[in-house]
């Protein structure tokens, strides 16, 4: 406890006096660009990753990345989503998983969250992700198998944002992309999501010169 109120002194004293002009214009109301889905992994910081400030980015975070399909969850995502697109009007989605996810590790071993039965609970809006990556199995070196996982966990859940009626209508106007990215803990790597030619994803890797 001690080191955060350290943390929130030094934002008082030294960060707020040089972003004034920003907090006083972001007291009259957000417009972000982006919609940021990522994981609740403490590793993993959006702002960081994306070099925003405040407001740039309407984040929604949980463990493993997830966005069930429309009408799937009581939970807030639904809710998050639709006022995103239809209230503040963001022009792209990003969903972002990570290395070394635990959610999605979780999910590739069975009987791993036996103690947990709410993170078990949860896991079962990753069922589409385990069936296809159980479907792949074979073909996957056993030491890739999370890192496979974490990029197909990223494609279900674009899948299945765009099941949400607000997501489809803005998507098919024009006036909105989804994007996956993947994050490399280990080295800072990003690879991002690009359509190809089938209308499928392909995954291209973000060069720091690009």
């Amino acid at each position: 406890m001690k080191s955060l109120l350290e943390g929130l002194r030094h934002f008082q004293r030294d960060v707020l006096p040089q972003k004034r002009d920003l907090f006083s214009h972001l007291a009259k109301g957000q417009q972000p660009s982006t919609m940021f889905v990522g994981c609740s992994d403490s590793r993993v910081d959006p702002n960081l990753l994306t070099s925003t400030e405040p407001g740039e980015l309407f984040v929604l975070r949980n463990a493993g990345n997830v966005v069930p399909p429309y009408g799937a969850s009581t939970g807030g995502e639904a809710a998050a989503v639709e006022y995103a697109v239809q209230v503040l009007g963001v022009s792209q989605i990003i969903v972002c998983g990570h290395t070394q996810c635990g959610a999605v590790q979780a999910l590739l071993e069975e009987g791993a969250a036996a103690d947990l039965p709410a993170l078990r609970g949860w896991l079962t809006q990753l069922e589409a992700t385990r069936r296809v990556v159980n479907e792949q199995r074979d073909e996957i070196e056993p030491e890739k198998l999370l890192e496979r996982a974490v990029q197909t966990n990223v494609l279900v859940q674009l899948a299945n944002l765009a099941t949400h009626p607000v997501v489809a209508a803005r998507v098919q106007s024009g006036d909105l992309r989804l994007i996956g990215c993947v994050y490399w803990i280990e080295t800072g790597v990003v690879a991002h999501t690009v359509v190809n030619d089938q209308g499928g994803w392909d995954w291209v890797t973000l060069s720091p010169d690009d």
